[in-house]
C-alpha cells in the first residue's frame, strides 16, 4: 500500500498522532479518538502495523515504531501550518 493511500484513510493520521508521546491502550487511544468505531480502530491498527509503523508491546498497548516515530518529524511542519492555520482563521473570525 502507498504512504499517501494508508496516511490518507480515515483516522489513520490521528492514531499515528496519539501515538507519538509513548504508548497506548487500545481503549484509551478510543477515547482520544473520539467518534472512531471499534472496528475501524482495529482495522486501523492492523494496516498501520502491517506498514511497520507501530507494533503491540509486551504489556498490550500499541507504540511506534523507529520509523514510525520518524513519520513524526515529517508531521511536525504540518501541525505547525495548522496551528498557524487555526489562529489567523480565528482572527479573522472575531476580527482581531
Amino acid at each position: 500500500m502507498a504512504a499517501l493511500d494508508l496516511l490518507g484513510r480515515r483516522w489513520s493520521l490521528r492514531v499515528l498522532w496519539e501515538l507519538r508521546d509513548g504508548p497506548v491502550g487500545v481503549r484509551a487511544l478510543r477515547e482520544r479518538c473520539d467518534g472512531m468505531s471499534p472496528s475501524v480502530l482495529y482495522e486501523r491498527l492492523r494496516e498501520l502495523g502491517h506498514a511497520g509503523l507501530l507494533v503491540k508491546n509486551d504489556d498490550g498497548q500499541y507504540e511506534l515504531t523507529e520509523i514510525g516515530r520518524a513519520l513524526g518529524s515529517a508531521l511536525d511542519p504540518l501541525d505547525q501550518w495548522a496551528r498557524r492555520w487555526a489562529n489567523e482563521t480565528e482572527e479573522i473570525s472575531t476580527g482581531d
